[in-house]
């Protein structure tokens, strides 16, 4: 029997970038394969070099979050041979999302503020092009064939849902009888949207298991109906007093959370009919949400989010002069506030105005702004970016438990 081998090609130390390869019945398999956000050209790819000079069997991209997604093509360019396997609706969100990251790239480098992208958009083309999609719960060998239930192959893997955001899985790979579980971004609890996971614990050999939030715990009697009271409540609590809500989410699994909450706190009468902004990343992502909204491993089947929630979506072209009415939401990403970003551009109409609100649903790197803003307190003086000037800390921020990472 050959060795089991695990190899952490992460290149920081921090979240991103997050990549893996696993050596297992004398097969090499990459799990993900992300690009780290806060860092530039190579800094940002995982340990790539570490790959070369040998083949890989198989790729496997657990979700299209971009720590997770956004290397993916550099790893195919090196690797033209390898298949790719995701589910269907990753396989959708991907395509956009590797495209907005190009974008996002090429920006940076025409404004002198960033080094050239790592992939091009047609090499973002032409690796989605070669992705396999893979239904759930079904057994594959590493060349994408389907097996029998009691087929035998060297290596075979399943995809089963892992409750993050949407088309977001676990791998169970079995290996000279071995059954190796990794769960990519996982969480066991139902959200405002999708389903909590569901996956195979029966002998499990070897768990992998990411552990972001492993040393949070869960407020003594905290439940996810009585926070959703608490966000209704302090949206009532600012629009009353004139104000607005900013909520910096990301744009992919975060939006589409929000807008769903928003529908349920709407027909339980606890929000009135609002004004909701987005951005146009988040619509585009909420258009695939909605198309598999049958299909989905999710709450309120058939829910169309941008037909019943209804947002209206702001361009980056426009945020700068958006005027900021009251009794409105603007659910802008990042959440993390990243600079450049909508809710970074726009949080400086909210920040010095004691009537608005800033409400995180989400995580946030503490070196983020929105890391920063969480920490900072009433009256003092806080700047989003360093080309923005500082403003005097007067708006309400709260940070609320919706997290979509629960192990």
């Amino acid at each position: 029997m050959s060795n089991l081998r695990f190899t952490n090609l992460t290149r920081q130390i921090e979240i991103g970038a997050n990549c893996y390869l696993l050596e297992a019945g004398g097969r090499r398999i990459v799990l993900d394969c992300g690009a780290h956000p806060k860092m530039e050209g190579r800094e940002s790819l995982p340990l790539l070099e570490l790959l070369a000079g040998k083949p890989l069997d198989a790729i496997i991209l657990t979700h299209a979050h971009q720590d997770h997604l956004g290397s993916l093509p550099v790893l195919m360019r090196q690797h033209p041979n390898t298949p790719a396997f995701m589910t269907d609706a990753t396989l959708q969100l991907a395509d956009v999302m590797l495209h907005n990251s190009v974008n996002v790239m090429m920006k940076r480098h025409e404004n002198g503020e960033g080094e050239a992208p790592t992939f091009s958009h047609r090499e973002a083309t032409n690796c989605v092009r070669r992705f396999q999609p893979l239904p759930l719960g079904q057994r594959f060998s590493l060349t994408g064939d389907r097996l029998g239930f009691d087929q035998s192959v060297d290596v075979s893997i399943q995809l089963e849902d892992a409750g993050h955001i949407l088309g977001s899985t676990a791998v169970l790979i079995e290996a000279e009888g071995r059954r190796i579980l990794y769960t990519g971004d996982v969480n066991f609890h139902d959200q405002s949207l999708m389903l909590g996971a569901k996956l195979p614990v029966d002998n499990i050999d070897t768990l992998i298991i990411e552990c972001t939030r492993g040393a949070v715990p869960q407020p003594e009697g905290f439940t996810r109906e009585q926070e959703e009271l608490r966000f209704a409540t302090a949206i009532r609590e600012v629009f009353a007093q004139g104000g607005s809500v900013l909520v910096p989410v990301f744009a992919l699994g975060k939006s589409q959370e929000l807008l769903t909450m928003l529908h349920t706190l709407r027909k339980k009468g606890l929000l009135p009919e609002c004004p909701v902004y987005i951005g146009g990343l988040s619509t585009k992502l909420s258009e695939i949400h909605d198309r598999l909204a049958n299909e989905s491993h999710r709450q309120h089947r058939g829910l169309d989010l941008l037909e019943t929630v209804a947002p209206l979506t702001i361009s980056g072209r426009e945020i700068n002069q958006f005027p900021v009415r009251p009794g409105r939401i603007y659910a802008l990403s990042s959440g993390m506030m990243t600079e450049h970003t909508l809710s970074n551009i726009i949080a400086p109409h909210f920040l010095p105005n004691p009537a608005h609100g800033i409400f995180f649903v989400g995580y946030a790197d503490p070196q983020s702004p929105a890391g920063r803003l969480r920490m900072t307190k009433l009256g003092e003086s806080f700047q989003v970016a360093p080309d923005i000037q500082p403003e005097t800390l007067r708006c309400r921020v709260e940070v609320f438990g919706f997290s979509s990472r629960r192990p």
